[in-house]
């Protein structure tokens, strides 16, 4: 039995009324009047991103090399050798393409966590095809960035399948206004990305607990491969992580913007990449619109408020609690 349900059909009328955003308002009212366009560059590409991330001092995935022409691909074994795992990504790709993650290698066969096995050659091919722009915005020609992998934090067991789960937060004019924890599946090949089958879960504000989960827009109570019970997800360093997206707000210059954040068992809460047009999908996962909240962005006087209070009215005012489905599971289970 599912724990949300919609009615079949739903009027634009009755969207608007729930405060949900659409793709037009989203691009007009928000990304085109409040991210200036030479700002782009700064969160298009993955490499500059984490520049500015660690000119500002937040925590990024350590960067094992970079590869930007055809004759460095021969390299890529001898770049990797004294690493047990890393993450090939293109450095102007989006929603997720392109990104090759291998788990383990003996320097001749290279393991992905779906236990498929590469090649060498293989890999190379990929990284030719990032070079040559295939899965870069707009097809230009590209960066591979080669990263050390995530530690997987232990209190995300269960919860996500042959990847790591990583954690989205809406930032506008520098406070943090939604947020979802995004968990890999076998039916997105091991990657947090929603449209692939990917399972979104909405964290509360203020206590980035689960309130409600979904896989292909309709809801579920468990994770789908390993049957963990979504309603006991929890969050840990939840301010730390608030505050760091928070942050991205100073650092990128944007003020609408998504934040992918994950959390290493080593060095905590880190900063995957930015987003200048994050996806809507995100109201789905938390069963709410966004507009109520970027209105009381938009009519509130921030000038001055430093990161802290801004996270601090964002905890206040846009906290969900139990009232929605998963949230109320886990007040039943509490008692």
């Amino acid at each position: 039995m599912g724990i949300w349900t919609l009615p079949k059909f739903i009027s634009p009328r009755t969207l608007s009324d729930k405060g949900i955003m659409g793709m037009n308002r989203r691009n007009i009212d928000y990304i085109s009047r409040y991210n200036p366009r030479r700002l782009y560059p700064l969160v298009d590409d993955k490499l500059q991103t984490k520049r500015i991330a660690l000119e500002a001092g937040v925590t990024v995935p350590e960067l094992i090399g970079t590869i930007g022409f055809q004759h460095q691909v021969r390299h890529l074994a001898d770049m990797v050798k004294d690493w047990p795992g890393f993450c090939i990504k293109p450095a102007k790709g989006s929603g997720g393409k392109g990104i090759t993650v291998i788990v383990r290698h003996d320097r001749q066969y290279y393991t992905k966590p779906s236990g498929v096995e590469e090649t060498i050659d293989d890999l190379e091919r990929h990284v030719s095809n990032i070079l040559a722009g295939l899965y870069s915005l707009g097809g230009k020609p590209d960066v591979a960035l080669i990263e050390a992998l995530i530690n997987f934090d232990d209190s995300f067991e269960g919860y996500s399948f042959e990847g790591v789960p990583d954690t989205r937060v809406i930032v506008f004019r520098g406070f943090p206004v939604m947020a979802m924890m995004r968990l890999s599946t076998d039916a997105s090949d091991g990657k947090a990305n929603l449209h692939q089958g990917a399972v979104g879960v909405g964290l509360d504000i203020g206590s980035g607990r689960a309130i409600r989960a979904v896989q292909f827009d309709l809801p579920v109570q468990c994770h789908p491969d390993t049957g963990r019970e979504l309603c006991e997800l929890q969050v840990p360093d939840w301010e730390t992580l608030l505050n760091l997206s928070a942050s991205c707000y100073e650092m990128s210059g944007l003020g609408y913007l998504g934040t992918d954040m994950v959390l290493d068992r080593l060095r905590g809460p880190m900063l995957l990449e930015l987003n200048a047009r994050p996806g809507l999908a995100i109201q789905t996962a938390n069963g709410t619109g966004l507009l109520p909240r970027l209105r009381r962005i938009e009519a509130l006087n921030s000038r001055g408020m430093s990161v802290a209070e801004r996270v601090d009215y964002a905890r206040e005012h846009f906290s969900i609690g139990d009232e929605h489905p998963l949230g109320a599971a886990r007040a039943r289970r509490v008692a």
